[in-house]
């Protein structure tokens, strides 16, 4: 059991834990001829920057905005389909139902942004064509930035709520039976059995999630935004992941997004640590 465990602790260490030496050059005007060891040390320069930029309350609103539309309705998805079809007694059905949404995940963002983009184009997108038969008129919706948050979770969603079924259905396993059979001997109907039995029985399973998920506040998919991401919604769009990109690997500046990527960090740490003393003073066991 425990040479099992060499792989995955192998891969931690190797791509998780070394890596982290890494942010020493947050603290450098790092110089890639020059290493770790010959960089300029200049302290808390590019926090500075970061901090007084002009772009990083912006980022830092539209890192926020996303997260609060991905937590209020992706999040709690997978909740409502695990008990949609924890009520199935057709095991065909409910197996049938189970393999469909578990296929979106499998599939790359590329292929999710290029479905949604045949779906919404102008020109000739299913979308926009019932729209005009209705006698509307067309909605460039990949380049407005009113749809952009909405379609961003809508394709959040259709990828990975399936997906995350398969831990709430593994929670209501465990739920005892007999809890039901006292339940509906008290005259319970479905809906109360939901409320009363189902929910407090995976209630541990929801808040550890979400104290995982509140850790990657400002942690989004870069690869999702960033094909998502265009000139004309880049003021909604624009987030720390893609301005990561854009200032570290196009530009060159590897400190200053070094130290974007720490900050991130940091907050995503301090999240954590504040979510799971919540969960413990509200009586449940939290991740630690």
């Amino acid at each position: 059991m425990y040479a099992m465990m060499v792989p995955g602790i192998l891969f931690f260490i190797i791509f998780k834990y070394v890596p982290m030496w890494g942010v020493i050059i947050s603290f450098q005007d790092y110089q890639p001829f020059l290493g770790i060891s010959g960089s300029e040390w200049v302290g808390m320069k590019h926090f500075n920057r970061l901090f007084t930029s002009p772009d990083f309350w912006l980022l830092f609103k539209n890192t926020l905005m996303l997260f609060i539309w991905d937590l209020t309705f992706a999040f709690f998805t997978p909740i409502v389909l695990a008990l949609m079809l924890n009520e199935l007694r057709s095991m065909f059905l409910k197996r049938s139902i189970q393999t469909i949404i578990y296929i979106p995940h499998f599939m790359s963002w590329v292929i999710v942004v290029s479905i949604t983009y045949i779906m919404l184009t102008t020109e000739g997108g299913i979308i926009n064509e019932a729209i005009v038969r209705l006698g509307g008129e067309p909605v460039n919706f990949m380049l407005s930035q009113g749809w952009f948050r909405p379609l961003y979770t809508l394709q959040t969603i259709w990828k990975e709520a399936g997906w995350g079924t398969i831990i709430y259905l593994a929670a209501l396993a465990g739920v005892d039976q007999q809890l039901y059979e006292a339940a509906r001997m008290d005259g319970a109907s479905r809906i109360r059995q939901i409320w009363h039995v189902t929910l407090p029985g995976i209630r541990s399973t929801i808040v550890v999630l979400l104290i995982l998920k509140v850790g990657d506040m400002l942690d989004l998919s870069f690869d999702h935004v960033f094909l998502m991401l265009n000139s004309m919604n880049r003021e909604v769009a624009d987030v720390f992941d893609t301005f990561v990109y854009l200032t570290g690997i196009s530009q060159g500046q590897f400190s200053y997004s070094t130290a974007i990527g720490l900050f991130k960090s940091v907050v995503g740490l301090i999240m954590v640590v504040a979510a799971n003393k919540l969960a413990k003073l509200l009586g449940e066991e939290g991740i630690y």
